[in-house]
């Protein structure tokens, strides 16, 4: 489990915050008849720009199968998903592609670099396969950011686990994505590297203005949130804001004793 620490968290503006992604009765099923499984249950649910949400929930209950439909990476049976003013349900693969990959990052359990870059090579990788050139002061910015400036020129396997997975924190960041999408990304991670990495991310939102989704079964790094929304049976249940690690391991372990009486 991650190293607990006590997380700052950036002021509101007092104003009503912008919604950065949202879904409106968003059903997602498998099968049909008897074997028909619903994985998403009519989820109504806004995700808040420039904030950190991380999305909690036993085995499961839904809660990467939401972060996967909010990314575009899966697609619904029935219901509605907006990136901003884009409703990306109704978007052609190719357009779906374009999207996913102009205003969408990604931070995945597994890092997922390739082994014969370096750590610049890999952050600009989704920008040169685009044919983007980076913005060199935002470049240096995120670089600075995830405390990378003197490990640029090494490959994956000369760094640890925790540096390689803060590459692909700023490869995600590098690119100026709307929203980015983190599947239990510390879950390869021992809790000091995770600690790192988590921070990194909380900093992103305060500092960079980035907006961040994270599935995690972590009550420490979900700490690191601004909120938290509970999933169970393919439904949000409950959301918790300003957490603390104590108060989510309270929470779950409510959510576990209902489960065992049920």
């Amino acid at each position: 489990m991650t190293t607990a620490v006590t997380i700052p968290r950036h002021g509101g503006t007092g104003g009503r915050t912008a919604v950065a992604a949202r879904a409106r009765q968003v059903v997602k099923a498998y099968g049909v008849g008897e074997t028909r499984v619903v994985a998403l249950d009519h989820v109504d649910v806004d995700i808040e720009r420039g904030r950190f949400t991380a999305i909690m929930g036993p085995s499961g209950s839904g809660k990467s199968t939401l972060m996967h439909c909010l990314a575009g990476l899966d697609t619904v049976t029935s219901g509605e998903i907006h990136l901003a003013d884009t409703e990306i349900t109704k978007l052609k693969d190719k357009k779906l592609t374009q999207l996913r990959r102009d205003r969408i990052g990604f931070i995945f359990q597994a890092f997922n670099l390739l082994p014969t870059l370096n750590a610049i090579e890999n952050i600009t990788l989704p920008m040169d396969i685009a044919g983007r050139r980076p913005d060199a002061d935002w470049l240096r910015q995120v670089v600075e950011t995830v405390g990378l400036a003197e490990r640029l020129k090494h490959r994956p396997t000369q760094l640890s686990g925790g540096q390689q997975q803060r590459v692909a924190v700023a490869r995600a960041l590098a690119a100026r994505p709307e929203i980015i999408f983190g599947d239990e990304p510390t879950g390869n991670l021992d809790s000091r590297a995770g600690a790192e990495v988590l921070s990194f991310l909380r900093k992103s939102v305060d500092e960079l203005g980035q907006t961040i989704v994270m599935v995690t079964h972590d009550p420490v790094a979900a700490s690191y949130a601004d909120r938290v929304l509970y999933l169970a049976d393919g439904s949000i249940v409950d959301e918790m804001r300003n957490p603390t690690a104590d108060q989510v391991l309270d929470r779950m372990k409510d959510f576990d004793a209902r489960g065992r009486t049920s």
